[in-house]
Parts: structure tokens; C-alpha cells; sequence
């Protein structure tokens, strides 16, 4: 699910990895391989002859339509050729997919290819580099692929990872709630704006809300995307001193907690299974107990654009629009994966890429696509002519921030999820989640700084 924007060219800015947003559930296929995550690479052929393809696995955590569309794709490589056979294996979401990852690497059991990328772990070389099978690719085409998508994927100068689509969160509602109280969506450019009209459309019943004006989706995620709009950022300029502790972080933050807790206008689903919080969210805007939500560009193909809508994320009052992050969902191929395994990754994965296939993820999924030739394609062309919605990300991206790239490997993010879940959940002041998030991130980069 999850999450698309800018122009046409030269479209986005994004980053990182994989575990960021938003994507679409658990879930498995018939004819998906272990979904334990215990078998790996190493016990699928790994010599190819022209009777004998290799097989790989590839991890990926997808479900729902996602799934489905993934599964698509791996059944159509196959059958478009006979010396690679993909093999699936479905996790429970992308944090799964790492963890699970992170115990094959350490036994040697890793697949060939996975649906994550990590800075750090490509640094300690326990994925490969992409570069040799790159540049033995004549029909590649570097220049076609998004350059910023392309970007998050290098480590110290060198092609680690490869965009595989790209996502960004925006705002879904529902088409008669709003026209129930009059208010065009075209006016809700800032979160001032929002927050009035969730006021205006939140039901009672007693003590019970029976509607909400809006849900924001569980995590850090929203609420740095709205701080980013405010211009807020997580590091100071030198890249010494966390600056979670800032007016636009505490103001920010504290709005979000006000609106839940306090006013009562927005509601945050939280734990359980996987995706499961997320597409408690995505019900209860389907099934009418909400007016809308915050979700990825991907939910898309989850949703009935007969009653839904979908717009950007808003501003501030006096900021101009709005600035949420935008990045690519990338894929490497594990280190220990043998040079045959690797070739085969490469060759599944630049199926996955090539303008016809990403162009079709786009479609039917919601994600970003990866090459701008996929644009032009005449199936995408009237498909975006008939579905407006899908232009929705591809406008965010033209004017997203860039996802944070954690020095510390991902100490100031957790720092920021358990300031998060404290101020969605327990109803924490801000100011006091923010300055222990502060506290705790600036140890971690001190200790980083000082190597």
C-alpha cells in the first residue's frame, strides 16, 4: 500500500529503505514457497542448463492485491523464459522480511533475492553489487530509470540496490462525507483546513464516536511527513545535533496528539498481525465509520474510487504546500547468493523494471513507476486519463522531501516510533516524548560522530 509524486521527467526524490511505509498486508499465494522464511537459496538448484534452469527465491513482504500483482509478475517471468524460475516466498511485511532476512544471512541460507535494501548491512558486504551485472546489460538503460530512485539505491559510489517502485503516503476520502457537509477537497491544502472539517464530519452517539473526521495511519511516518511540510528536519545542517526537540516538531506533534485524544476528530489503529492496524484503518473508511485517511499511494488497487477520492497531502497555513516524504522500494541480492543465483536475481529483476511491467505495477497497485518511459506507454496514458486518482502520488513527488538517511542505522528512527506510539497512544505530551526521542537519538550519534 503505500505509498508516488511529481512531475513526469525528472519525478521524485526519494531514499532509502525499504521499511518505511506503507505497503499492503500479510498474505500468501498457492503457489508461494515457505512462508517460514527457513528455506533459502542454497537448497534450489543453483547450476543451469538448458533443460535445468536455476531456480531462486525471492522474500518479499506483500499481501492482499500487492501479493496478488507480485505473483502475477513472478508467473510471467517464468513462462516469458525457461533458464530462471522464480520461486516466492511471502512474509508478513517488510519488517519481517529484514528480520527474517538478517537470521538467513547469519546461518547462510539467505535467498538470491529479497524485497529490502540496508545501507549498513551493504557497507558489511552482506549484499552484492549490482554494478558488473549492470554494466554486462546492454538493454538496461540507466538514463530511463528515475534518477532519485536510482540514487537511494548506491553505497559509497556503488549500485547496491535496484528500484523496484515507488511510493508516498496521501490522503483518501470518502466522496459523500464530504459532500454531507459541503466541503470541497479541493480547499483541504492544509492541515488547519483538515482538521476543521474532521471536526465538522466527526459523529457522536453519547459518549461513542460513531464517525471519525479522519485516521491518520499508526507510526512515525505521518507525523514526520507533516513536520517536514513545516519545515522541520531531523538533523542540524552539520549533521552534529538531533533537532527533534524543534518548535515544528513539538507544535506539529502535539496538534496530532490534541486531535486524537483530546478533540476526539481522528483515531489511530495500532498492533496486531503485519498490516493488520493498516487495513483496520482502510475498513473503516470503506464501510463508512470514518470520512478518510492517511495512507500509501499503493492502497489503490484496495480501494472503490466510485466512493473514494484521493488528494495531496496539505501544508500550513503560511507554508505553502505541503512536503511529505517520498521513496523507492528497492531490492538487492544477497552476498552469499552463488554468481549464477546472482545472474538469475538480476535477470527477474530487470523484468520487473522494464517500462511494460513497472508500468503495469503502477496501474494496478498505485506505486510509483520506475522508468519514466513506463509513462508514455499507451496502456498508462488512458489508464490515467480514466483513473485521475493514480496522478495524485506522481504530483506529491514533484514537491517531496527526501527520506531520512539514519547515520546511526536506524537508532534515531526507533527513537522516533517510540515517540510516536507514545504520543498516538498513550496520550503523551509531545514536548516530553520529543525531548526523550532527542536524548536518546543524540547519544547514538554522538557515539557515531566520535568514530
Amino acid at each position: 500500500m503505500l505509498n508516488v509524486k511529481r512531475s513526469l521527467s525528472g519525478l521524485l526524490i526519494l531514499s532509502f529503505m525499504v521499511l518505511a511505509a506503507c505497503g499492503s498486508n500479510a498474505g500468501s499465494s498457492s503457489n508461494t514457497a515457505s512462508n517460514a522464511g527457513t528455506s533459502s537459496s542454497t537448497a534450489v538448484s543453483s547450476t543451469s542448463t538448458s533443460s535445468n534452469p536455476i531456480e531462486i527465491e525471492f522474500w518479499y513482504g506483500l499481501g492482499g492485491k500487492l501479493g496478488e500483482n507480485m505473483q502475477t509478475l513472478i508467473t510471467k517471468f517464468n513462462e516469458s523464459q525457461s533458464e530462471v524460475i522464480v520461486k516466492p516466498v511471502v512474509q508478513g511485511d517488510y519488517s519481517e522480511t529484514v528480520q527474517k532476512l538478517q537470521a538467513a544471512i547469519a546461518t547462510n541460507t539467505a535467498p538470491a533475492a529479497v524485497l529490502a535494501s540496508n545501507v549498513d548491512w551493504a557497507k558489511k558486504g552482506y549484499f552484492a553489487s549490482l554494478d558488473e551485472l549492470i554494466a554486462g546489460d546492454p538493454d538496461f538503460n540507466t538514463e530511463d530509470v528515475i534518477q532519485t530512485f536510482l540514487e537511494q539505491g548506491q553505497v559509497d559510489g556503488k549500485q547496491y540496490f535496484l528500484p523496484m517502485y515507488g511510493t508516498t503516503q496521501v490522503m483518501y476520502y470518502r466522496k459523500d462525507a464530504l459532500e454531507k457537509h459541503q466541503i470541497d477537497p479541493a480547499s483541504l491544502t492544509t492541515w488547519e483546513a483538515l482538521a476543521e472539517a474532521a471536526a465538522k464530519m466527526t459523529e457522536t452517539d453519547g459518549n461513542q464516536t460513531t464517525f471519525y473526521g479522519w485516521e491518520p495511519m499508526w507510526g512515525r511516518e505521518n507525523m514526520m511527513d507533516a513536520v517536514f511540510s513545516k519545515g522541520g528536519s531531523i538533523l542540524s545542517e552539520d549533521g552534529k545535533t538531533v533537532t527533534i526537540d524543534s518548535e515544528e516538531w513539538v507544535t506539529t506533534w502535539e496538534l496530532f496528539r490534541k486531535w486524537i485524544h483530546e478533540d476526539g476528530i481522528m483515531r489511530i489503529h495500532s498492533g496486531g498481525q503485519g498490516w493488520e492496524y493498516w487495513y483496520k484503518t482502510i475498513d473503516d473508511v470503506m464501510q463508512g465509520r470514518a470520512a478518510g485517511y492517511t495512507g500509501s499511494s499503493g492502497d489503490q488497487g484496495d480501494l472503490d474510487f466510485s466512493i473514494i477520492g484521493a488528494m495531496e497531502q496539505p501544508g500550513w497555513e503560511g507554508m505553502g504546500v505541503g512536503a511529505p516524504v517520498a521513496e523507492a522500494i528497492m531490492a538487492g541480492i544477497p552476498a552469499n547468493a552463488s554468481p549464477e543465483e546472482q545472474k538469475a536475481a538480476y535477470k527477474w529483476f530487470s523484468f520487473f523494471m522494464s517500462a511494460e511491467n513497472t508500468a503495469f505495477w503502477s496501474m494496478n497497485t498505485g506505486y510509483i513507476a520506475v522508468r519514466e518511459s513506463a509513462l508514455d506507454t499507451e496502456e498508462f496514458k488512458a489508464y490515467a486519463e480514466q483513473n485521475p486518482q493514480s496522478t495524485v502520488p506522481l504530483m506529491q513527488a514533484s514537491h517531496a522531501s527526501s527520506p531520512f538517511l539514519d547515520p546511526t542505522g536506524g537508532k534515531i528512527n526507533d527513537a522516533l516510533s517510540i515517540a510516536a506510539d507514545k504520543v498516538q497512544i498513550a496520550n503523551v505530551p509531545a514536548a516530553e516524548a520529543l525531548k526523550e526521542a532527542k536524548e536518546t537519538a543524540q547519544r547514538e550519534l554522538d557515539l557515531i560522530n566520535k568514530k
